[in-house]
């Protein structure tokens, strides 16, 4: 027994805080220093034999809490990746070449996040409910506490931006209003970071790095600029990175993105991410009901009578449509 706690007193443990080509850097769990640490061969050797090596590219992701033994050059090697309480991931891009059963890929975006604030801009790029309900939908099968920021409302008539945020706040969403150009809803927003690892995901140009350069200026994000030709943003974050900003608070920057694909939902349980529809699918005729066409589809009544909005139906429908192609079941 004096031997085993002997030992565990060496035990290294760290947070990923981005990965670049084959090296990953963790935070220290003492000062939260950076250390680059490289993976232990077991890992690839354990992936090559899974069965199921296909459906995640992914060895390790930012957020995971690992373990890792120190090099005399202050360098680090991971050895054992410890159980993700959630993860957060969408389809990857598909693969050239690749074959049916490998076409599409799960990324994971990050893991054990407390906070998913998903952005949105009113305009450049413009305001698009159908893409956020994909996010929506991506946090929801993670089952990660999500927000929304609708930003830029310097840019936008008052009463569309206000119609849009009370859909959201009626559905059960917190909704935050801001704009970096005078700081309206900055404070409010920052109030529910401390203390907490948040993730910021959204399209590009809504204006991630330049909210959070507000909240804390020495992060100096790469702010991106709206393309001329196609009016959506440009990308400046390459990949996803956490930063430690003090107080116990993690802040998760990520790839801005031009789509958003959910991965590993199948048609039945969509709804269930739908979180305005459940108490209507508890009283389907049928269980396996997909609330498009089946009679009975109380969903679908409620949808007539005007408890579900159209404009969030209408998203799910679309999603229907895409939601099983290119997977891997």
């Amino acid at each position: 027994m004096v031997l085993f706690f002997y030992l565990k007193e060496f035990v290294i443990q760290g947070i990923i805080s981005r990965s670049e080509s084959k090296d990953y850097y963790v935070f220290s769990e003492k000062d939260h220093s950076l250390i680059r640490c490289s993976l232990k061969g077991k890992f690839k050797k354990d992936f090559n034999l899974k069965k199921d090596k296909l459906f995640n590219r992914d060895f390790a992701s930012v957020g995971d809490l690992v373990l890792y033994d120190l090099n005399d050059d202050g360098t680090g090697v991971i050895y054992e990746i410890l159980p993700r309480k959630n993860f957060l991931s969408r389809k990857a891009i598909k693969t050239r070449g690749a074959s049916f059963r490998g076409e599409r890929l799960e990324q994971i975006i990050a893991s054990n996040i407390d906070n998913v604030f998903i952005v949105t801009s009113t305009l450049e790029p413009d305001f698009n409910n159908k893409t956020l309900d994909r996010f929506l939908v991506a946090c929801e099968s993670a089952h990660i506490k999500t927000n929304i920021i609708i930003n830029k409302t310097d840019l936008a008539e008052e009463l569309s931006v206000k119609a849009w945020a009370e859909l959201y706040k009626k559905i059960g969403y917190r909704v935050f209003l801001t704009s970096a150009l005078d700081s309206t809803g900055v404070n409010d927003l920052f109030k529910y970071l401390k203390g907490k690892k948040n993730l910021f995901w959204g399209q590009s140009g809504v204006g991630k790095s330049t909210l959070l350069n507000l909240f804390y200026p020495d992060l100096n994000l790469k702010v991106g600029e709206i393309s001329n030709y196609t009016s959506k943003g440009t990308h400046t974050t390459v990949t996803s990175v956490m930063i430690f900003v003090g107080d116990e608070t993690y802040i998760i920057d990520t790839p801005g993105v031009r789509e958003i694909d959910p991965f590993g939902i199948r048609k039945e349980d969509l709804g269930h991410y739908f979180i305005e529809f459940e108490n209507y699918m508890r009283e389907c005729k049928f269980n396996t009901c997909t609330h498009h066409h089946e009679p009975g589809c109380k969903v679908i009544n409620a949808v007539e009578k005007g408890d579900i909005s159209e404009e969030r139906y209408d998203s799910y429908l679309r999603i229907l449509e895409t939601v099983e192609k290119d997977m891997n079941f």
